[in-house]
């Protein structure tokens, strides 16, 4: 019997309330109209194991945007289709010590992502996604994991204008600074893509079936483009709190500011919850406690 196994609904109920306690050190993200409205107190966890098995608890038909949760796929995608030579020579797999939308990690880097899980390796990403236009490789990227997450991801058109009202300045500058340095090809096409991508939306349980292409071998993915993804997850899911969450927690682990959080149990299974209220660096916090109480009997 794997580890995921042996927990109980009892651990789990008692996981649940703890990190619903810790709702209050946290904040919903202000600066996207509709992630502001959101209600704080929502909570929800699914855990997919690989035998088939599922836990969950909260509010878990409550459909979100994934927000940066879907980086760790993206990159899936394109190794997938490109190959690991291909997408190396784009964006690098080191941890970054700067918030996920640093420009001036970016300009030290002369141009070159660090990795995948911070907006300008996502928005590199997003420009070599097959498709001719943003909506076409979005529609292309949404059906293939359906397809092979047997999930039923969607685009949040409302999330997605929020977003575009929101007109974020900072990806605008990352996105002209990587086509500067010839690391994306159509800024414009880039950043739509990477937006839209973002707002692809389901439940906990859609994204614990995402988490369990990563977490366990089932001969849809190549076991070395998953190796891949889940050691840069592991080093940078997290933005800056990477480092000190991984020697902490132990989970490769990819959170979005939707309040989104995916944990990986390798081999094992997959655990997504979800809690708008997020920490200084950009965590849900409610998610990492849950996450911290599960690691800790694992």
């Amino acid at each position: 019997m794997t580890r995921l196994l042996r927990l109980n609904t009892t651990e789990l109920s008692t996981w649940v309330q703890t990190a619903k306690s810790q709702v209050h050190k946290g904040r919903v993200v202000e600066r996207i109209p509709l992630l502001a409205g959101v209600d704080p107190h929502l909570f929800a966890v699914y855990i997919c194991c690989e035998s088939g098995e599922i836990f969950s608890a909260g509010d878990t038909a409550c459909h979100f945007s994934l927000m940066s949760t879907i980086k760790p796929l993206s990159l899936l995608y394109l190794l997938e289709h490109l190959g690991a030579d291909k997408v190396s020579s784009w964006v690098g797999m080191e941890p970054s010590d700067l918030p996920f939308n640093s420009l001036k990690q970016l300009i030290a880097d002369k141009g070159r992502p660090r990795n995948a899980m911070i907006n300008s390796g996502a928005i590199t990403i997003a420009d070599k996604l097959p498709g001719k236009d943003a909506s076409d490789r979005t529609v292309q990227f949404c059906h293939w994991l359906n397809q092979i997450a047997g999930c039923q991801l969607t685009l949040d058109e409302m999330m997605l204008a929020s977003v575009r009202s929101a007109a974020s300045e900072i990806n605008l500058a990352i996105t002209q600074y990587l086509a500067q340095a010839g690391y994306v090809n159509n800024p414009d096409i880039a950043l739509d893509t990477y937006e839209q991508i973002c707002c692809l939306s389901g439940t906990v349980m859609d994204l614990a079936r995402l988490g369990i292409l990563l977490a366990c071998e089932q001969g849809l993915i190549k076991p070395q483009h998953r190796q891949i993804v889940t050691d840069v997850m592991l080093k940078n899911g997290l933005y800056e709190a990477s480092g000190q969450l991984s020697l902490q927690i132990g989970l490769p682990m990819k959170s979005g500011i939707s309040g989104t959080l995916l944990a990986l149990v390798p081999g094992e299974g997959a655990i997504a919850c979800y809690s708008p209220p997020l920490d200084i660096v950009g965590n849900p916090v409610a998610a990492l406690a849950f996450v911290e109480s599960l690691s800790q009997k694992l």
